[in-house]
């Protein structure tokens, strides 16, 4: 898989504009990318995982047939450096829950196992919506969750093995189409499953242990671009926001309501008033701020930073997250970076519009921007922030 955002978003869904504009929120689909998914999650990762690994609750559970079982059932307790932990993992448990039929769930499993972190932060970046990952491993014959519906959009990626699938009709279908019956299908390895918020679905696997990856793709909705424009019309505009109700107001609803129609009426204008660009960039910002850095490999990287030079080959780290955006004032500006921003000189911005482009460069690219001194200088910025990894 490319390090690439929009190859990870067409290996899932084949033709990235006809997913945008037809089946998107629409209707479900299955793309056979021919690809097993195994590069992102295999068998032999889940083995290490349950059997070579302290994993612990709540990032794995068991159900079987919709019920969960007791954590009693497949955990147990240990102690590190003499303080006691329960919820860890019991490796004879969990082979036998799964020889009994039981379905293992890895929970969040972008956080701790790196191929599907960046599978994840790929497609949030290209999509502009959170990414995380569940897996499910499921024995034969077996299903974990009964007919179900999440409360977010998801792509499932078959991993290994084979899964029928019961899918009925999505929400936008029962409004739009009518009549759609469900549908059965068999995934097999490599294929990508679309289904949008709201879609009733179920799954079983067929003749041998099946593990399959669902992303959730958690929206940025409407209501989050209406509630920062809001904030920013009541902040500016209207008369005494922060200010108590008076004293006694539930004996004078009606003067309430009065005073309230007031607020109103200067909110409404406000709102007319709003910069909607400004707003819409906004939101862009705290997203492109609150992604989870992925820093693997950073610790070694800092080792060569001392010999990092003019004609070191520095490549962008996989998955990691970078804009530019305006400056707090016009002689600054701001490098975004996933989890936190860089304030700048304004007179860099030319610089880092070279590094932003490129996936890889060496400082020397930099010399119509910035002397050998301040361009050096950068670059180990940029190593020590975990945008660029030098390759010695």
């Amino acid at each position: 898989m490319s390090d690439r955002a929009p190859s990870a978003l067409a290996r899932c869904v084949g033709d990235i504009e006809r997913f945008v504009d037809h089946v998107w929120a629409r209707r479900s689909q299955v793309h056979a990318a021919g690809i097993p998914a195994t590069d992102l999650l295999s068998l032999q990762d889940v083995d290490r995982l349950i059997t070579s690994s302290s994993l612990r609750t709540p990032a794995f559970r068991l159900v079987r047939d919709g019920t969960p079982l007791a954590p009693s059932a497949y955990t147990t307790s240990g102690a590190i450096g003499g303080r006691a932990y329960d919820g860890l993992v019991s490796p004879p448990k969990v082979l036998r829950a799964l020889d009994d039929g039981a379905t293992l769930v890895l929970q969040g499993v972008h956080r701790y196992h790196r191929p599907l972190a960046l599978l994840c932060r790929h497609l949030e970046v290209d999509l502009g919506h959170r990414c995380q990952a569940n897996a499910y491993i499921t024995p034969p014959g077996a299903r974990g969750l009964a007919l179900h519906r999440d409360p977010h959009d998801v792509l499932v990626l078959q991993s290994f093995g084979t899964k029928a699938w019961e899918v009925h009709a999505t929400p936008w279908q029962q409004r739009h189409e009518p009549g759609v019956a469900p549908v059965e299908q068999l995934l097999r390895p490599g294929d990508v499953q679309y289904l949008p918020t709201g879609t009733p679905h179920a799954a079983r696997a067929q003749q041998s242990l099946s593990g399959h990856i669902t992303i959730g793709i958690v929206p940025t909705r409407w209501r989050d671009v209406l509630t920062c424009a809001l904030a920013e019309a009541l902040s500016d505009a209207v008369d005494g926001v922060d200010e108590a109700i008076p004293a006694r107001w539930i004996e004078d609803v009606p003067g309430v309501g009065a005073a309230l129609g007031e607020r109103l009426q200067q909110l409404a204008t406000a709102l007319g008033e709003v910069d909607v660009r400004a707003v819409a960039m906004r939101v862009a910002e705290q997203f492109l701020t609150c992604r989870p850095p992925l820093l693997g490999g950073s610790l070694v990287d800092r080792q060569h930073l001392a010999a990092l030079g003019d004609g070191t080959r520095l490549v962008r780290r996989p998955g990691a997250v970078v804009r530019l955006a305006p400056g707090t004032a016009p002689d600054r500006a701001r490098l975004l970076l996933g989890d936190r921003e860089l304030d700048v000189p304004v007179w860099i911005r030319p610089a880092l519009t070279v590094v932003a482009a490129r996936d890889e460069l060496r400082p020397v690219d930099l010399a119509d921007h910035l002397d050998a001194e301040s361009r050096v200088v950068l670059c180990r910025r940029l190593v020590r922030e975990g945008l660029l990894s030098p390759q010695p």
